[in-house]
């Protein structure tokens, strides 16, 4: 795999974007995506991804979770913004309460990557005890604190956590 860190900073860096997320829940636990940062390191976060011109965040998560998941989900809830600020890395990030409606769990993949320098490694329903046991620096600022799937419909507004990135 080439420089992942190089890759994604020329991809995503010096510039602020537009991220949507979506946060599915099935008997108690979440869908979490790990992705390969290079450099040996993990980065645990719900599906998502950034939005494209023209299109709403409603129909950008659709079509992250589509190419990310291989589910078809319908966005319920909005929850919360999140400013990932950790230069060169900018992101706005609206997080949604999603529902599948069909389609079999499969690991997809990030069309803005080439097929052989694809960032997600694994896709899987977790608790959130097995969330916890991830290291802080391996998983989204958000999850850092989570104790509980109940937690979720906690989270409302605006928040800058403790931002999380490649360095």
């Amino acid at each position: 795999m080439a420089d992942i860190k190089n890759q994604l900073v020329e991809k995503f860096g010096n510039r602020l974007r537009t991220r949507v997320n979506g946060i599915l829940t099935i008997d108690n636990k979440i869908l979490m995506v790990k992705h390969l940062m290079g450099e040996g390191r993990i980065f645990w976060n719900v599906p998502g991804g950034g939005m494209e011109y023209g299109q709403s965040a409603i129909e950008n998560l659709k079509r992250e979770f589509r190419e990310e998941t291989g589910l078809k989900i319908e966005v319920r809830e909005f929850l919360f913004v999140h400013e990932h600020l950790a230069p060169p890395l900018h992101a706005i990030e609206l997080f949604f309460v999603v529902h599948n409606i069909k389609g079999n769990l499969i690991k997809g993949l990030d069309p803005e990557l080439v097929p052989h320098e694809q960032l997600i490694d694994e896709i899987r329903f977790m608790e959130t005890n097995e969330i916890k046991s991830i290291k802080d620096t391996d998983k989204h600022a958000i999850f850092r604190g989570i104790n509980s799937i109940n937690d979720i419909r906690k989270w409302k507004g605006n928040f800058n956590f403790e931002n999380n990135c490649i360095k």
